[in-house]
C-alpha cells in the first residue's frame, strides 16, 4: 500500500463582513455534516492519524493494558440510603457501563452501609438498569439520568444513543418491573418526581441546544404534557429541580451573569411556580430550604454587592431581596460555591487558597450552632459533597482525593465530628503513593500576577531540566481544574514524565475575580498566563522546551491553538481535544448550539465592534500564521452539539495551508459526542491513544521506569 500524504482541503472562498471587515474563509463548506466530500475528507484525516500514528500502536496497546491491569474491573460502589433501599451501581469485569440496582434496608435506625461482597449474591438485589443490555445494538449510548420516585415505586430515566445529548425518557415500574407505554423524546436528560411520584418536570431544547423549557407529565394519564414554564430570552437556560427536603419543586433560570428562581410545593405539582426575586442583570442567585429552631427558612446563595457571594437566609412566604438576612458575609478570600440543607445540620462549600473546603454548620433547637470545617491533610487536595439524599440523615457523605491519593468515599457524623473512610479507589498492581510526589508553584504572568501550578510526578524526578512534561490547562467558565487521582495518569508518571495543572485566569481556582480577569475583554489574560506556566517550568528546572507538550480540551482546545500562535517555541507538541477553535465564527452566529448564552462568557461580537476586533486577535483560526508549529493533534467528534467538529476541521485545514510545520493530526470519532466515545473500555482506548502521541512527542520512554527505590520513599 502506498503511503499517504497529508490530505489537502479543497479552497472555497466564503466571504463574510463585520463591522466593516471583510473575511474570506476558505474551510466554511466543511461544516457540511452530511455531504459525502465532508464525510470522505473526514475519513481521509483519520486514514492519515493512523498511518501516521502506526508506529505507536505497540505503545498504545501497552498504555491500554496498563490501565486495565490497575482497574478493579468488577466492583461496587459505596450504597446510599433512600427511604427504604440502599442504592449502588455494579460494575463487571468485560463489561462496558455500570449496572444500577439497589437492595432493602434491614434497620431503619443503621445508618451504616452494607459491606455487599462483589462476587456474592444480595439478598434482595434489584436491578434498575443495566447500561450494557440498554446499549445492545448500538455504537454509542449515555444514560443522561435516572431518578427513582420518593416512594420507590417508580423509576425515571433518559437515554443517548448517538451522541447529540438529546434523550429519550422512559418510565419503570418497580414494582412489576416493567416498562410504562409513555416515552418523551427529545429531553434535556434529567427529571424532577412530584413528591407523591404521580408527575415529572423535565426540560426540552431548542433549535440552538438551550434548555428553554419545562414540561409537567402525569404518568400513565394519556394526556399531552403541559408546558409550566417558557425562556424565550436567547441569553438564558432553564433548568428543573427540587430542594433537598423534598418541600420545593424549583425552576433555575439563568444566564452566565444572571439567575432567577421559582418555587412550588411538591405537594401541589399542578399549581403555579412563585418567583423568589425578579432577575437583575450581573445578580446570581440560588435557593435552598431549610428547618431553623422549627422555622422554614429559604437560604439564599447570591452575589450581589459580594463578587465572592454571601449566604443570607428569608422567609419563605415573603423570600425577595428585601427580607434577604446575612448569615455568612462575603471574604475576599473564599468563594461560596453552595449549601445543602439537612435537617440537623448544613454543609457548606466554597473555596480558599486554590483549594475546595467544606464546613459542617450544626442546627440546634435555637437555631445555627457550631461550624466545623472537615480537615485534608494534604498539600493539594479536592473535597466535595457526596451523595446525601435523605433530609434526615445523621451524616455527611463526602468524597476527596489529590493527585496521589485515590478518590475516596467518607461518612462524617455529625454529632461527633468523627471522619470514617467507607471506601477508597482500589488500584490494583502494587500501588504506592510514596512513589509519587505532588507539588503546588507559581509562575509570574506578563503583569506581575501570580499563577498556581499544581504538579505530580514520580518521587525522585530530577530537577534538571530534562524531564517530559505535559501541562494541561483549561482557563473558562469558572470552571477549576482541582488536583484529582487519575489511574490512567500513572502510565504517565511511571515513565518519567511530569504532569502538571496551569490555574490560568478564565478559571474559578482563585474566586470570582480570576474568572472576570480571563473572560471577555480581559481572555487574552488566559493564554499568556498558560504561556507564563510553561516558561516557569523550564526555567525552575522541570523541563525543557523541547520535552514540554500542552493539552487542552474544549474551551481548553482554544487555549491550546492560541498558545500554539503566540508562543509555538515553547512546546514540543501540542494536544487538542473537542477544541473551540473557531470561535469567532461561531459567536458571530446566533442560530448555533449555545451561541447567544455564550455571549456573556465571550462578549458579543456580533453587535459590539470592540468585542469582535478582540476576539478576531486571539481566536485560533483567524491567526495561524505562516510560522513554525510544534506537532498538532487534534481530536474532535462527529455528533458534538457544544463544539462542532468543524471548528478543528477548518483549523487543520488551514495550518496545513498556512502554516510552515511538521506533523497536524486530526482524528474524528464518527459516532461520538461531545465527552468522546462511551463505554469504559473504548474510553481507555481512547486515551492510550491521546497519551501515545504525548509520550512520544515529549520524548519519555515508552516503556516505565524501574521502581522508585526504596530509599528515594523514604528521603
Amino acid at each position: 500500500m502506498s503511503e499517504l500524504t497529508p490530505p489537502v482541503a479543497r479552497r472555497v472562498p466564503r466571504e463574510r463582513t463585520h463591522h466593516g471587515d471583510t473575511v474570506i474563509d476558505d474551510y466554511d463548506w466543511l461544516r457540511a455534516k452530511e455531504d459525502a466530500e465532508v464525510v470522505a475528507y473526514l475519513e481521509a484525516e483519520n486514514a492519515y492519524a493512523a498511518q501516521e500514528t502506526s508506529h505507536l500502536a505497540d505503545l498504545r496497546t501497552s498504555i491500554f493494558e496498563e490501565i486495565k491491569s490497575r482497574t478493579q474491573e468488577t466492583d461496587l460502589s459505596v450504597p446510599t440510603r433512600r427511604a427504604d433501599w440502599w442504592y449502588y451501581t455494579r460494575t463487571r469485569e468485560g463489561s462496558q457501563y455500570a449496572i444500577h440496582c439497589r437492595c432493602p434496608i434491614d434497620d431503619q435506625d443503621d445508618w451504616e452501609p452494607p459491606k455487599l461482597e462483589v462476587d456474592a449474591d444480595i439478598a434482595g438485589e434489584q436491578v434498575l438498569l443495566d447500561g450494557n443490555v440498554e446499549a445492545q445494538g448500538h455504537e454509542y449510548f449515555s444514560l443522561g439520568g435516572l431518578v427513582v420516585s420518593p416512594a420507590g415505586d417508580a423509576m425515571a430515566y433518559a437515554v443517548d444513543v448517538i451522541g447529540d445529548e438529546r434523550y429519550t425518557m422512559r418510565f419503570r415500574d418497580l414494582v412489576s418491573g416493567e416498562l410504562h407505554d409513555d416515552e418523551i423524546v427529545g429531553t434535556s436528560g434529567g427529571a424532577t418526581w412530584s413528591l407523591d411520584g404521580t408527575t415529572v418536570f423535565y426540560t426540552t431544547v431548542d433549535e440552538a441546544w438551550r434548555p428553554d423549557r419545562v414540561w409537567r407529565h402525569r404518568l400513565g394519564s394519556g394526556t399531552q404534557d403541559q408546558l409550566v414554564f417558557e425562556e424565550r430570552d436567547d441569553r438564558y437556560w432553564v433548568g428543573v429541580g427540587s430542594t433537598r427536603s423534598d418541600q420545593y419543586l424549583v425552576i433555575a433560570v439563568g444566564s452566565k451573569i444572571t439567575s432567577e428562581i421559582r418555587v412550588l410545593e411538591a405537594t401541589e405539582p399542578e399549581g403555579e411556580f412563585r418567583l423568589i426575586e425578579p432577575r437583575r442583570e450581573g445578580v446570581e442567585y440560588s435557593v435552598e430550604h431549610a428547618v431553623v429552631g422549627g422555622e422554614d427558612r429559604f437560604l439564599v446563595l447570591h452575589n450581589e454587592g459580594a463578587a465572592n457571594f454571601e449566604l443570607a437566609e428569608a422567609p419563605v412566604q415573603s423570600p425577595g431581596r428585601e427580607h434577604w438576612s446575612t448569615l455568612v458575609a462575603h471574604r475576599e478570600d473564599t468563594r461560596l460555591d453552595e449549601v445543602d440543607a439537612f435537617a440537623g445540620h448544613l454543609v457548606l462549600s466554597y473555596r480558599r487558597d486554590v483549594l475546595t473546603r467544606l464546613t459542617v454548620w450544626r442546627l440546634t433547637d435555637e437555631g445555627y450552632g457550631e461550624r466545623y470545617e472537615i480537615p485534608i491533610d494534604e498539600e493539594l487536595f479536592s473535597v466535595g459533597a457526596g451523595s446525601n439524599p435523605e433530609w434526615s440523615q445523621p451524616l455527611v457523605r463526602l468524597g476527596y482525593g489529590s493527585f496521589v491519593t485515590p478518590t475516596t468515599v467518607c461518612d462524617y457524623t455529625v454529632a461527633t465530628g468523627e471522619l470514617v473512610v467507607r471506601k477508597r479507589q482500589a488500584v490494583l498492581g502494587g500501588y504506592d503513593a510514596l512513589d509519587y510526589e505532588q507539588h503546588r508553584e507559581w509562575a509570574v504572568a506578563d503583569d506581575g500576577t501570580r499563577v498556581p501550578i499544581s504538579i505530580v510526578c514520580r518521587r525522585g524526578t530530577p530537577h534538571d531540566g530534562t524531564a517530559p512534561t505535559l501541562l494541561y490547562g483549561y482557563g473558562s467558565y469558572e470552571l477549576s481544574m482541582d488536583p484529582m487521582f487519575g489511574a490512567a495518569r500513572l502510565s504517565l508518571l511511571d515513565r518519567g514524565m511530569v504532569f502538571a495543572t496551569a490555574h490560568v485566569r478564565g478559571g474559578g481556582e482563585m474566586g470570582r475575580a480570576w474568572y472576570e480577569q480571563g473572560k471577555t475583554l480581559n481572555k487574552q489574560n488566559t493564554f499568556t498566563d498558560f504561556v507564563a506556566c510553561a516558561r516557569h517550568l523550564v526555567d525552575s528546572g522541570w523541563t525543557s522546551a523541547d520535552r514540554l507538550v500542552a493539552e487542552g480540551g474544549s474551551a481548553g482546545g482554544l487555549l491550546m491553538g492560541a498558545v500554539a500562535n503566540l508562543a509555538p517555541d515553547a512546546f514540543a507538541g501540542i494536544a487538542a481535544v473537542v477544541p473551540f477553535v473557531d470561535a469567532l465564527t461561531s459567536i458571530l452566529d446566533p442560530s448555533l448550539p449555545l451561541t447567544v448564552i455564550e455571549w456573556d462568557e465571550w462578549g458579543d461580537p456580533l453587535h459590539d465592534p470592540e468585542v469582535y476586533a478582540y476576539m478576531k486577535s486571539y481566536t485560533p483560526y483567524e491567526n495561524v500564521a505562516a510560522q513554525t508549529y510544534p506537532p498538532i493533534l487534534a481530536i474532535t467528534s462527529l455528533n458534538d452539539t457544544r463544539v462542532l467538529y468543524v471548528e478543528p476541521a477548518k483549523w487543520v485545514a488551514r495550518l496545513r495551508a498556512v502554516a510552515s510545520q511538521g506533523q497536524v493530526l486530526l482524528k474524528t470519532e464518527m459516532s461520538a459526542g461531545h465527552g468522546g466515545v462511551s463505554g469504559r473500555y473504548e474510553a481507555w482506548r481512547e486515551r492510550a491513544y491521546e497519551y501515545a502521541w504525548i509520550i512520544h512527542t515529549a520524548g519519555a520512554p515508552h516503556e516505565p521506569l524501574p521502581p522508585v527505590p526504596a530509599g528515594v520513599k523514604t528521603s
